[in-house]
């Protein structure tokens, strides 16, 4: 098959576009905005989303289901959350049509207008607490540790698949604690499960960070927040994780008994995820022959590609092959045996290789008298003639390797694209010429941070976790900084 990828040195944009559409990810809707997951991509999502529910599981968090619409007035109770959607929000009017007069179609019924608009979901937080208003009372009744599978619906502009669509999936995760330490924990806690999932599952690197005032999720008091490189050169969140305070506890009266008899407000966190990780789980390591996946992650971690001419060689390699599918399965290994006979090994492998499976077996009659088979691998691109014997065996280990070796060349390269700079002039050419992450001295001032990003359209993805303390000046104002912080162009 003729893959015709734009190469990323030439176009990263066009690449990733016809990448996206061409593996059988995902492709635009009629509706503007907004995409069709297709079943390829749709299991790639299924494995994050069962991968991290067990992470979230584990740490005592359950699962629960709430209303895709919202209340206006319930946004109106926040005042910096509802200033922080306000512009994204797509708001429902009316709650009936009828057939037009003139028979041209149907229209929106004026007499069905609803006493109060109803927000669809920019996010959960305020029916949420409302929610919660009726399930704390006392001490006995916290932690409230709950979970949402979702769809949510933010207004943009300018979409680009799977990174920025009107309707997007994702999980939120809302929690009550009954004091600041609690919630604090909570917060830090799940930013770990989100960096774990990212290195472990996605082989993705991250840097761990809190977002500073300017970048904090509107009604939070701390954002935390993992970032990520892609091989453009731009960083990309992968994932947050907020401490609320008492913020929305107060907006929606969230109070409990304490053991004391002490009447107080619950304190909160909220954390998500979306399908936004899809993107970056194909611009951080594919290449310009199409996906490269993590095998933790892939819909089809074994392709086998039976070569042969005729029934009569297809049935043989059919029966010598069974064992080692049956092999695989038994070891959780997903494999598919491509037996269809209308199209040439040389237009599956292209097929596969665009598809990212992470292991690829060809098998034909010489490889039967052989007792051997030809194994590739698509990471490296390494062919190698394996033994039948023990054959499953090996392919588990090369799974395990190509998890680890995808990992690597992502920390490899977000190394070689990570840079101190002392001034501003040197900050700037950085961006230019050698895109990644840049860390440098900052004032701590929402002045400066604006002025660099309307001069530079650089942001400060975050103040790293374990950034060191080191004393220098900031690279606008001279002024005295503590640390340094980590600047990028973003998606």
């Amino acid at each position: 098959m003729s893959k015709g990828l734009p190469k990323r040195s030439e176009d990263y944009s066009a690449w990733y576009n016809e990448l996206v559409q061409k593996a059988d990810l995902a492709e635009n809707s009629p509706v503007r905005g907004c995409m069709v997951i297709k079943p390829y991509g749709y299991t790639i999502w299924e494995k994050m989303q069962r991968a991290l529910d067990d992470m979230f599981k584990e740490t005592g968090h359950t699962n629960a289901y709430f209303p895709l619409f919202i209340p206006k007035s319930f946004l109106s109770k926040e005042a910096s959350h509802v200033e922080g959607f306000a512009k994204e929000c797509a708001v429902v009017t009316h709650y009936r049509l009828k057939n037009a007069p003139d028979g041209s179609g149907v229209i929106v019924d004026p007499e069905a207008k609803l006493t109060e608009e109803l927000i669809v979901r920019p996010t959960s937080e305020t029916v949420i607490w409302s929610t919660y208003k009726n399930w704390i009372q006392s001490y006995r009744d916290l932690p409230v540790l709950v979970n949402q599978w979702a769809n949510v619906v933010r207004w943009e502009m300018r979409t680009r698949l799977f990174l920025r669509t009107t309707e997007f999936l994702w999980q939120e995760g809302h929690t009550a604690h009954a004091t600041a330490d609690e919630a604090v924990a909570e917060t830090k806690q799940m930013l770990e499960v989100y960096a774990t999932f990212a290195e472990d599952w996605m082989a993705l690197p991250v840097v761990r960070g809190v977002k500073t005032a300017n970048e904090r999720f509107a009604g939070a008091e701390d954002t935390y927040c993992i970032e990520a490189l892609m091989q453009d050169g731009k960083a990309l969140q992968a994932g947050t994780s907020h401490f609320l305070g008492q913020n929305f506890a107060k907006a929606f009266d969230v109070q409990y008994t304490s053991k004391e008899g002490k009447l107080d407000y619950v304190w909160g966190t909220s954390w998500g995820v979306s399908t936004r990780l899809m993107g970056a789980l194909i611009m951080a390591h594919s290449d310009d022959e199409g996906l490269v996946l993590p095998p933790k992650l892939a819909p089809i971690q074994v392709v086998i590609v039976p070569i042969f001419k005729g029934g009569e060689q297809l049935a043989t390699i059919t029966e010598k092959i069974q064992p080692l599918v049956k092999e695989l399965k038994s070891k959780g290994i997903s494999v598919k045996f491509d037996n269809r006979d209308g199209n040439s090994p040389g237009w599956k492998f292209a097929e596969y290789e665009l598809k990212g499976v992470p292991v690829r077996v060809a098998i034909g009659p010489r490889d039967l008298e052989n007792g051997t088979a030809e194994v590739a691998r698509r990471d490296t691109k390494e062919k190698k003639v394996y033994s039948m014997e023990n054959l499953a065996s090996q392919i588990e280990g090369l799974l395990a390797d190509i998890q680890q070796n995808i990992y690597q060349k992502a920390q490899t390269f977000r190394t070689a694209n990570t840079t101190k700079v002392e001034t501003y002039d040197e900050f700037k050419q950085m961006l230019d010429e050698k895109p990644g992450f840049v860390l440098a001295h900052w004032d701590g001032t929402s002045e400066t941070e604006e002025r660099i990003k309307e001069e530079t359209k650089a942001t400060i993805r975050c103040i790293p976790l374990d950034a060191p303390a080191e004393e220098g000046k900031c690279i606008v104002t001279g002024k005295p900084s503590s640390r340094r912080v980590l600047f990028a162009r973003a998606y």
